[in-house]
């Protein structure tokens, strides 16, 4: 999803996370543990423990082209959820990442939180557990409530949008409703069994914001830890560039995720210097074929290191993300490689050998 390409600045970043926190006062360290804010090594361990070996797929049905299109009443289409899930299901794969955004929260409150109810249902009927996304820095900064535009033909994710986005440059009051939203939610399924874990907010600081999206990363864990959820909360990181965000998110997530769209060398590094940090990982995105991150080379890796392996894209749909991110076609034609999704609509494979080795790697897992 990212266009620029993560890879972890082995244990030098693992070094100064630990710097950084040793370094902090007694006196915030003691608040945070009367808190009970960020989960303890030991308990991060005792939930890897009782989890299965997590592995899906990045997830909106294939009839939406963004996050409103799948969670507005207007557009939200139970029966293609519950079709391409069933694909997933049959491959072997027990989790989806999936995005939610608060302007369709806000526009309908309860009817969101029904459709989040009935997409649960749907994936808890396949065996699929649930990770939800709150906000996201990543490709379109405006949109609007209602009809979302049509794909643009052969461009990668054309609709897809931020939340908030630079709605909250325009509107600093928005910071309010998005502290009600996130608590609403998060209070509303804190206990639900179907939810693996909260990813609360996807590549901050992508699009060249930067540190300008520390004070809403800070603002959402403080958000999530007065709920304070059975499930465990995570911030990926995507770019070793973004040191103070990096910091951050290792410090305060309670598993360890990150985005990596490179081969399987930098890969293998990636995984080696976050095993540092003792707690359960999961990859939240990889997969993508023009840059040598494959089923094939990766999924067997974050198999045997028990890493969670989430790759971008289901099902070839609205979102035209089998398109590379900065390789449109203009008129739309097949792309002679696909850049993410591993079924086409019909659910047949576009790789049958590649679903083939998704099979050989989750039987019996």
């Amino acid at each position: 999803m990212t266009r620029r390409i993560y890879f972890l600045a082995l244990l030098i970043l693992t070094l100064s996370v630990f710097a950084c926190s040793n370094s902090k006062p007694t006196q915030e360290k003691e608040k945070k543990e009367s808190l009970q804010e960020r989960w303890s090594v030991e308990k991060a361990q005792q939930w890897g423990e009782k989890q299965p070996w997590l592995r899906g797929a990045n997830f909106n049905p294939s009839t939406a082209i963004n996050q409103l299109e799948t969670w507005q009443a207007e557009s939200f289409d139970p029966e293609t959820i519950d079709k391409e899930l069933g694909w997933a299901e049959d491959i072997g794969l027990n989790c989806m990442r999936v995005y939610l955004h608060h302007l369709a929260w806000k526009v309908d409150k309860d009817g969101f939180k029904k459709r989040m109810s009935k997409y649960l249902e749907i994936a808890d009927s396949h065996s699929v557990k649930t990770i939800f996304v709150f906000f996201d820095d990543c490709w379109n900064a405006t949109y609007q409530a209602g009809k979302q535009p049509d794909p643009k033909p052969g461009v990668h994710n054309s609709g897809w949008v931020r939340d908030p986005g630079t709605l909250l440059d325009e509107k600093p009051e928005l910071m309010t409703s998005l502290e009600t939203y996130v608590k609403d939610v998060l209070t509303n399924f804190k206990d639900d069994e179907r939810i693996v874990m909260w990813d609360l907010y996807n590549e901050p600081g992508n699009n060249k914001l930067g540190n300008k999206s520390m004070p809403l990363l800070k603002n959402v864990f403080e958000w999530a830890w007065e709920v304070r959820p059975s499930q465990p909360l995570s911030v990926g990181v995507w770019n070793h560039g973004l040191s103070d965000l990096n910091k951050f998110q290792l410090e305060n997530s309670d598993i360890i995720t990150y985005h990596n769209y490179e081969g399987p060398e930098k890969h293998q590094a990636a995984i080696d210097s976050l095993k540092q940090l003792g707690r359960p990982m999961v990859c939240t995105e990889y997969m993508a074929r023009r840059n040598n991150s494959l089923f094939t080379n990766i999924m067997p890796i974050l198999a045997r290191e028990n890493v969670g392996a989430i790759n971008w894209g289901l099902v070839d749909g609205k979102s035209n993300t089998k398109y590379a991110w900065d390789e449109p076609i203009s008129d739309g034609s097949e792309p002679e490689l696909w850049f993410h999704e591993i079924f086409r609509k019909d659910g047949t494979p576009y790789k049958q050998e590649e679903v083939d080795l998704i099979k050989s790697l989750t039987q019996g897992k």
